[in-house]
């Protein structure tokens, strides 16, 4: 069983749409055994609890400096003893320390096809803003494995969208969620549990040609 540790900062569609996987069976063999995030107030927390999910929150005001609110979040990450950590919407950078320790087995999803719209300073609305002022007809989202830079690690699977006239940042948000995001998160986290993606901590770029696919079909 592939015990997974998720990390939020908001509302949590997409863990969401993983607990709806594991529930329907979609994803098998896996497991979500915590939930945590860097805001006591995250709906993220409230969705893991309606499903008996454990969760967490490590605020960084609640430190005194940056170290220790990294050590408080390594730790509440070791205490499940995780074999995938599963960044859905975690709007922090993950200290060093971690990326090394569960190297090739933390795993981000992306709202764009990288590598368009993403590193600094690109993350939820802002991504698709983006898009629409550079007036692409394609956009999408892409799940990779995290290394120390920002949407730098090896591309896992991604998913192309259709930008539509007179999208909204908002709508097309909405679009790449229900048909890339939700649809490729929960692929990737069950190709993982059937061993179809390798997870190494030295080469997690290592995976099966079965387990590696673009536009949702495999």
């Amino acid at each position: 069983m592939l015990k997974i540790v998720t990390l939020v900062s908001g509302g949590g569609t997409n863990l969401q749409a993983i607990i709806d996987a594991i529930e329907n069976g979609g994803i098998k063999n896996a497991q979500i055994v915590k939930v945590i995030s860097n805001k006591a107030d995250a709906y993220a927390l409230e969705r893991a609890a309606k499903h008996g999910i454990a969760a967490q929150a490590v605020v960084k005001k609640e430190f005194p400096d940056r170290e220790a609110f990294n050590d408080a979040l390594i730790a509440a990450v070791d205490e499940a003893a995780p074999d995938l950590v599963v960044l859905a919407g975690f709007l922090v950078v993950l200290p060093v320390k971690m990326i090394e320790k569960y190297r090739g087995r933390i795993i981000n999803i992306h709202p764009s096809l990288i590598p368009s719209f993403c590193g600094n300073g690109f993350y939820g609305l802002k991504v698709h803003e983006a898009a629409l002022a550079r007036g692409v007809k394609v956009t999408g989202a892409t799940v990779h494995f995290v290394d120390e830079g920002t949407d730098t690690g090896p591309i896992i699977a991604q998913k192309a969208v259709e930008v539509k006239e007179g999208d909204t940042p908002e709508i097309l948000q909405r679009r790449v969620m229900e048909q890339a995001e939700w649809v490729i998160l929960p692929g990737v986290i069950n190709d993982i549990a059937h061993g179809r993606i390798k997870l190494s901590r030295s080469h997690p770029e290592e995976r099966s040609d079965e387990g590696s696919y673009y536009g949702g079909e495999k």
